[in-house]
C-alpha cells in the first residue's frame, strides 16, 4: 500500500529538523518542494541513521523530560552499575539526571552536550549485563547526618528545656515546671505535633536574630496538636489542640507572632471540631514587639475566634502563677479553669493599673486564689500543675464518649442516706460518690454557690452531668450565686449533649431582704430560662425536701420537664414549706384557738394533714411525679434510662436571652 514514509523520511532530512529549528508553519512552506522532489531517491543523514538503527547495538535509555542536555557523564563502551549517572537534562531551571538502570556496558551516544531533546528521545544504547564488573555506586550512609538537616536539630535544640537550664532551675526554685513539660503531661506520650516552634518574637529591629533563637524560643507560646485518653477513646475522639504560654519567655507575654500562630490553631480545631487545652500563665500583651506593623493591634483576632468555639468544643483552662490581661481574657472564655492555689488571675496586671492611676499593687495581690475560688472563677482547685494535668485529661474524658470499664458501688447504703429526722443533715456527695460510677465524681465550682452541687460523673461509663442540692449550705436554698452556677451548668451539658441528673432536695429559692439586693430575682430566674431550653434528657430523683419554685427549677421548670421524675420513700413536696404553709393557709383557724397546747394541737394536727398530702406516694398517686422507688434501685433505673435514649444529634439550640 501507498504511505507517507517517503515524505516523512524527506521531512526528517531537512537540515532546520536535524538541528531542532522549526517551528509550527514548517512543513506548510516546505510541503511543496517535498513533494516536487518525491521521485527521487531518499537519502537519509547519517545522524538520523545512528538514531533510526540505535536499538540493534543494544536497549535505548530514553529522555524522561523535555529539555537541553546539561551534561554527559559517561562514554561509548564504559562499564556502568545500577545508578550510575548517564547525563543530566534541564528543564525549567532543574537539573534532572539520567541514571543507568541495571549493570551494563554504554554503546553509541545519541546526543551531544547542548543538544535539545524531546521526552522519550532515545540518549544512548545500552547493553545490558554486560558491565557487571563495573564498581557498583556507592551505599547511601543512612546514619550520616546531611548538612542542612544538622543545621536544623540545632536550630530546633534551642526551643526545648535543655537548652535553657537556668530558666528550668528559676521554674524548679518555684516549685513550678515548665511550659514543655506541661504540655507532654497532658497529652498522650509521642502524640504531639508542634506547629510554629520556629517563631521567634517580633524584636529584630533591637535584636539580633540569633539572640532571639535563643531567649524567645516559640515567640513564648507551644502551639500543637495530639491525643488524649487516646488509649480509652478512638483517635478523632482523643485529638486535641493544646496552646501553652511559657512564663519563661518574656513572662509569657502575647507576642505579633504568637498571636498568629494562636489564630491558626484555633482555625484548625474550628475546622476539626477539635477541645482546646489553654495554660495560661503569662502577663498579657507585649509593648515590645517592634517589628509588627499598626498601632495598637486592637484588630487581632484571637480573642474573638478563642470565645467562637464557646460550646462548640471543650475548652479548657489551666493555670498556676500569675495570668493578667489578655491570658485571663483567654482562660475567662475557658469552659472550666484549674488553677493552683499560688495561681492570681486578674483582668490586668500592676503595670496597667499603675498606669491608670490606681496606685502601685503588688502582683500576688492581684486575683489571688482565695478570691477566685469563692467567687466561682476557679473550677477546679488542684495542688499543682501535675494534678492540673491529671485533671484536664479527666475533664476532657467526659466529652469524649462513654467508657467501657466501670465499677459499681454497693447502692444498699443509700436506703440509710437520709435521716429519719427530716431536720437532721447529711451529705449529699456521698449519695453522689455511691450513684456514680467508682472514682467518676469531678465536682465544678465547689468554692461557689454552695447550695447546690454540680459535678461530672459516670453511670455505667456513660458521662453524666449531677446538679446536686446541698442541705449543708444554707439547708438547700437556691441563692443567687447558686443560681448562676447552676444555670451555667445546665448549659454546659446541653452544649455537649451530657444527660442530666437532678438530686433534690430544696426548701426553694433563698428569701429575704440581703437576698433581693444581691439581684436574686434575676439570677435564680437564669436557672428557669436554661432548663427551659435544655434538648438533653434530665432524670430527676427527689430525695427528700422539693417545695416551692427552687424545687421547679432543680428540674427543669417544671416536674413534668424531666424525662423521668422520681422520688425516694423521704420524699415531701409542697408549694413552700410545710410548716410556713400551715401558718399561712390556717392562720384564722390557729388564731382561734386558744394560746398554748389547744393551738400547738391544732398546728400538729394541720401539719400532719398536709405532710400526708405531700407524701412522696401521694404525689405519684396524683401523677405530679412518675414513681416512688427503692433507693438503691435508683442507679439502676437511672442506667436503663440512660441506655434507652436515641443516639442521634441534637436539635439546634435555640437563642434566649439571659436574665443576667
Amino acid at each position: 500500500p501507498e504511505t507517507n514514509i517517503a515524505a516523512m523520511l524527506a521531512l526528517l532530512n531537512r537540515p532546520e529538523v536535524i538541528a531542532g529549528a522549526f517551528d509550527t508553519g514548517l512543513v506548510d512552506r516546505i510541503l511543496p518542494e517535498i513533494a516536487a522532489n518525491l521521485t527521487q531517491p531518499v537519502v537519509v543523514q547519517p545522524v538520523l541513521t545512528q538514531r533510526l538503527r540505535a536499538a540493534e547495538a543494544g536497549d535505548l535509555i530514553r529522555a524522561p523530560i523535555t529539555g537541553i542536555v546539561a551534561e554527559i557523564a559517561v562514554a561509548a563502551g564504559d562499564a556502568v552499575a545500577p545508578g550510575t549517572l548517564l547525563m543530566v537534562i534541564e528543564a525549567m531551571k532543574m537539573l534532572n539526571p539520567v541514571e543507568a538502570p541495571g549493570g551494563g556496558q554504554i554503546g553509541r551516544l545519541l546526543v551531544a552536550n547542548g543538544e535539545m531533546v524531546t521526552e522519550g528521545q532515545p540518549l544512548v544504547a545500552f547493553t545490558p549485563g554486560a558491565g557487571a564488573d563495573a564498581v557498583a555506586v556507592a551505599a547511601l550512609d543512612l546514619d550520616l547526618v546531611p548538612p542542612r538537616l544538622a543545621a536544623l536539630r540545632d536550630r530546633k535544640a534551642l526551643l526545648f528545656d535543655a537548652a535553657r537550664p537556668q530558666a528550668v532551675a528559676r521554674r524548679r526554685a518555684r516549685g513550678q515546671r515548665t511550659a514543655r513539660e506541661n504540655v507532654d503531661a497532658v497529652l498522650d506520650p509521642g502524640s504531639f505535633v508542634e506547629a510554629g516552634g520556629l517563631a521567634i518574637a517580633a524584636q529584630r529591629r533591637r535584636r539580633s536574630v540569633a539572640d532571639l533563637e535563643r531567649e524567645t524560643p516559640a515567640d513564648g507560646l507551644i502551639t500543637g496538636f495530639g491525643s488524649i485518653n487516646g488509649d480509652v477513646f478512638p483517635p478523632a475522639a482523643a485529638s486535641a489542640a493544646i496552646l501553652a504560654y511559657d512564663f519563661t519567655v518574656l513572662a509569657g507575654t502575647q507576642g505579633y507572632y504568637n498571636h498568629k500562630k494562636t489564630d491558626r490553631l484555633l482555625g484548625e480545631a474550628a475546622r476539626l471540631n477539635c477541645p482546646v487545652v489553654l495554660f495560661a500563665e503569662g502577663g498579657g500583651g507585649r509593648p515590645g514587639d517592634v517589628d509588627s506593623p499598626g498601632v495598637a493591634g486592637l484588630d487581632v483576632t484571637t480573642f474573638g475566634a478563642f470565645a467562637a468555639l464557646s460550646g462548640r468544643v471543650p475548652l479548657i483552662g489551666v493555670v498556676t502563677g500569675k495570668c493578667f490581661a489578655g491570658n485571663a481574657v483567654l482562660l475567662g472564655c475557658c469552659d472550666v479553669i484549674i488553677a493552683t492555689p499560688d495561681s492570681n488571675i486578674g483582668m490586668s496586671g500592676p503595670a496597667m493599673i499603675e498606669g491608670a492611676g490606681l496606685g502601685i499593687v503588688r502582683a500576688e495581690a492581684i486575683g489571688p486564689f482565695d478570691t477566685q475560688w469563692r467567687n466561682g472563677v476557679i473550677d477546679i482547685a488542684v495542688a499543682d500543675e501535675a494534678e492540673g494535668a491529671a485533671v484536664a485529661r479527666q475533664y476532657l474524658s467526659y466529652f469524649q464518649g462513654s467508657r467501657p470499664d466501670w465499677d459499681a458501688p454497693d447502692q444498699r447504703p443509700l436506703r440509710f442516706a437520709i435521716p429519719d429526722d427530716p431536720r437532721r443533715g447529711y451529705r449529699m456527695r456521698d449519695i453522689m460518690g455511691v450513684l456514680a460510677d467508682a472514682g467518676s465524681v469531678l465536682e465544678l465550682r465547689g468554692g461557689f454557690g454552695g447550695a447546690v452541687i454540680t459535678a461530672l460523673a459516670r453511670i455505667e461509663g456513660v458521662p453524666i452531668g449531677i446538679l446536686a442540692s446541698d442541705p449543708g449550705r444554707l439547708a438547700g436554698a437556691i441563692d443567687a450565686d447558686a443560681g448562676d452556677k447552676a444555670a451555667r451548668f445546665m448549659r454546659l451539658c446541653d452544649a455537649f449533649g451530657l444527660p442530666l441528673v437532678s438530686l433534690v432536695d430544696t426548701p426553694g429559692f433563698m428569701v429575704g431582704p440581703e437576698e433581693e439586693a444581691r439581684a436574686q430575682v434575676r439570677r435564680a430566674c437564669r436557672m428557669v430560662i436554661a432548663g427551659a431550653r435544655l434538648r438533653v434528657p434530665n432524670i430527676a430523683v427527689f430525695v427528700r425536701r422539693g417545695f416551692g419554685l427552687g424545687s421547679q427549677a432543680m428540674v427543669g421548670g417544671s416536674f413534668h420537664a424531666p424525662l423521668l421524675t422520681l422520688a425516694w420513700p423521704t420524699g415531701l413536696f409542697g408549694a413552700m414549706g410545710l410548716e410556713g404553709s400551715v401558718r399561712l393557709g390556717f392562720r384564722k383557724e390557729l388564731e382561734a384557738a386558744s394560746e398554748g397546747a389547744d393551738r400547738d394541737a391544732l398546728f400538729a394536727q394541720l401539719l400532719a394533714r398536709v405532710q400526708a398530702a405531700g407524701a412522696a406516694t401521694n404525689m405519684a398517686a396524683m401523677l405530679e411525679i412518675d414513681d416512688v422507688i427503692d433507693p438503691a434501685d435508683t442507679r439502676a433505673i437511672i442506667a436503663r434510662t440512660l441506655h434507652r435514649l436515641p443516639t442521634g444529634g441534637l436539635p439546634a439550640p435555640a437563642p434566649f436571652i439571659d436574665s443576667w
